[in-house]
C-alpha cells in the first residue's frame, strides 16, 4: 500500500520534519490519531525515503492489519480510507513528485528536456507509466521510457525501467553483446534496442545514445528536404 502510494516520490526531509516528523536515528516517525482515539497511525521514513506504515487498534494495543488483506467489511473500509487519507496528505506536504520510479530514470527525463526541450507524453491508459520522446520538426519518435518486470529482460525479478532508443542496426547488433544492452521490448528489434536504467551504464554513455538517436531521427528531415 505504501509502496504503491510513493512509488514516484522524492522525499523533501525540510516539508517532512515541517509537517510534523520527529527525527530518531536514521529514520522520521509520525503518529496520527483517529476515529475517536480509539487508532493511531504510525509513519516512517528513513533516510532513503522509504515510507513504512502501520495502524495500531489502541482497544487492543495490536495492529490492525485487515486494512492491508482484501477484507471490504464497511468498517475495514472506513478504517483503510482515512489511513488512506493520512498517507495521500503526507504525500502532498512531504514529497516531491516525478515523472518516474527510478533515479536513473529521471536523471534521463531531465537531460532529454534541457536538451531538447521536450516534455514526455504518456499516451496510454493501458500503459500508463510508458512515455515517448518525439523530435518537434518531424513528430518522430526518438526514445520510449517503459516499464516491466525484470524477468522479460533476463533472470530476476521486481520492477525495472527501460528506454527504447534508435540507432545505426550495426550499433545495435554490437550494443547487444555489452551488460546493460537488451533487444527492443516491443519495438523493431533491428533499429531499436533497449537500455536498462538502473545505473547499470552511467548516465553520459546513455546520454550520448539519446543524441545519436535524435540525430537519427532529424536526420530523416534532411533526406525529405533533398528530395
Amino acid at each position: 500500500m505504501e509502496n504503491e502510494i510513493f512509488k514516484k516520490c522524492k522525499p523533501n526531509f525540510k516539508k517532512i520534519e515541517e509537517y510534523g516528523f520527529e527525527r530518531k536515528n536514521n529514520y522520521y516517525i509520525f503518529e496520527k490519531y483517529f476515529l475517536d482515539n480509539d487508532f493511531k497511525a504510525i509513519i516512517t521514513i528513513n533516510e532513503d525515503g522509504l515510507v513504512r506504515g502501520e495502524v495500531i487498534d489502541l482497544q487492543f494495543d495490536e495492529e490492525y492489519k485487515n486494512i492491508k488483506t482484501e477484507m471490504n467489511g464497511k468498517f475495514v473500509n472506513k478504517v483503510r480510507n482515512i489511513y488512506l487519507d493520512i498517507l495521500n496528505d503526507i504525500k502532498k506536504n512531504c514529497f516531491d513528485e516525478s515523472y518516474f520510479i527510478f533515479d536513473q530514470t529521471n536523471r534521463v527525463n531531465k537531460y532529454i528536456k534541457k536538451r531538447y526541450n521536450c516534455e514526455p507524453e504518456f499516451l496510454w491508459k493501458k500503459f500508463p507509466k510508458y512515455a515517448v520522446y518525439r523530435n518537434k520538426k518531424n513528430n518522430k519518435w526518438f526514445g520510449i521510457i517503459m516499464n516491466l518486470e525484470l524477468s522479460k529482460l533476463e533472470k530476476g525479478s521486481g520492477e525495472v525501467e527501460i528506454i527504447n532508443i534508435k540507432l545505426n542496426r550495426d550499433k545495435v547488433k554490437k550494443l547487444l553483446s555489452k551488460k546493460g544492452f537488451f533487444e527492443a521490448y516491443h519495438m523493431n528489434k533491428v533499429d531499436w534496442i533497449s537500455i536498462i536504467l538502473n545505473d547499470t551504464l552511467n548516465d553520459e554513455e546513455i546520454f550520448l545514445l539519446i543524441d545519436e538517436s535524435y540525430n537519427l531521427v532529424d536526420y530523416d528531415i534532411i533526406s525529405i528536404e533533398r528530395v
